[in-house]
């Protein structure tokens, strides 16, 4: 490989210098949480799904600065695990906490059951297959969070009851759309994900009003992912 230009350095830095700031993010996330103003959870959210659009995209980024290559003693997946772990098991962990989204008897319990099978998760081999798909449900609980708070209105022993069940589908080898890699439908993935942030970017945004309409929207567009994972898990192997 030939030496690469101080600008083509620079290139990479930056990239690595934009995943970093998904922990500014976090941490005004954490800000929110734990003042408790009014409609905290709107606030706190954005910042998360913030944090989610910087890792969505970064990694396209990182790939066409060849920030590997370019710089070989900067490690950005490392970043990314860092600040990944904290946006979406941690903070959505303290969220739950703090959002009587569950029976106070067995928040604790909650909570710890989500850092730890969310910490296990991180630990296992082959957290995404050969053709790019993660394997088990991802650690997504920003996204848990948001459907349960600004999207459905289960009882609080139902919200236990799910998050018992996406606790252990983290060790289920169903095979979960990764949208920025997934080459299956790859478009489609792609579509999807951005109608997927801006349909609730504009939940969070309107909230504490809710509209019908922006609910089917949001269910429609998780009803794709649970569809590509029947595909790719069940469908896609007979082929």
């Amino acid at each position: 490989m030939t030496q690469a230009t101080l600008t083509q350095k620079a290139l990479a830095l930056g990239v690595h210098l934009f995943t970093s700031s998904g922990v500014l993010a976090a941490f005004m996330a954490i800000r929110a949480i734990s003042e408790g103003a009014l409609h905290w959870q709107r606030e706190a959210m954005f910042w998360l799904v913030l944090a989610l659009f910087i890792d969505g995209v970064d990694g396209a980024m990182a790939r066409a600065a060849r920030a590997k290559e370019v710089l070989p003693g900067w490690d950005g997946k490392a970043i990314d695990y860092v600040i990944d772990f904290l946006t979406y098991a941690v903070i959505p962990a303290f969220f739950l906490y703090k959002s009587a989204l569950l029976p106070e008897s067995v928040v604790l319990f909650s909570v710890f059951a989500v850092l730890l099978t969310s910490a296990m998760y991180y630990g296992k081999m082959g957290m995404v297959s050969d053709d790019l798909y993660f394997v088990g449900f991802p650690v997504m609980w920003n996204m848990f969070v948001f459907y349960i708070f600004f999207v459905t209105s289960f009882s609080p022993w139902i919200n236990f009851g799910l998050v018992i069940f996406f606790c252990v589908m983290h060790f289920v080898p169903l095979k979960y759309v990764y949208p920025s890699r997934t080459t299956h439908f790859r478009w489609l993935n792609i579509v999807n994900t951005a109608l997927f942030l801006t349909i609730n970017l504009t939940i969070i945004y309107l909230y504490p009003k809710k509209y019908s309409a922006l609910t089917v929207l949001a269910i429609l567009s998780l009803l794709y992912y649970v569809w590509i994972t029947v595909y790719a898990s069940f469908l896609l192997s007979k082929k």
